[in-house]
């Protein structure tokens, strides 16, 4: 079972009809225990998330949130994310997905290596200029309008 934060195991005891108050008492015995940290959990998530898929800030302060995790403790564990990691991780996927769209036209690929860094969670200026060192670097010549 992978690991889960205090808001995943509070709604999955709700689901199995389990009374608050005995919810309440064993997750607090857990963190007592150190069987639940979101803290940590958060920690990890950002590591693994940013390092092997590649998401931004903003993408894994989302899939956070989702979890349960409260904002401070979010935003936390996606601070410890500088902001050249994230340059360095965006310019690895651009790298890496660049080979693939060398037979199509720059403005389509600059829209297909945009929308893939998008949905990592990259912020459009982030994204377009590492989309046009990439681009440059191959000796093609790039548009300042991306539209």
């Amino acid at each position: 079972m992978a690991p889960k934060t205090r808001a995943q195991l509070a709604e999955a005891l709700r689901k199995r009809d389990v009374p608050d108050e005995a919810a309440d008492a064993v997750l607090d015995r857990f963190s007592e225990l150190g069987l639940i940290n979101d803290e940590a959990f958060a920690e990890a998530w950002v590591d693994s998330r940013h390092h092997g898929r590649g998401l931004a800030k903003r993408a894994l302060a989302a899939e956070l949130r989702h979890r349960g995790v409260d904002s401070d403790t979010v935003n936390e564990a996606v601070d410890r994310l500088d902001s050249d990691q994230e340059l360095e991780t965006a310019r690895r996927l651009v790298e890496r997905k660049l080979p693939s769209t060398r037979n199509l036209d720059p403005k389509v690929r600059t829209r297909r290596l945009a929308g893939m860094l998008a949905r990592k969670g990259y912020p459009p200026g982030l994204s377009f200029r590492v989309i046009r060192e990439a681009l440059e670097q191959e000796g093609v010549e790039v548009e300042e309008d991306f539209s």
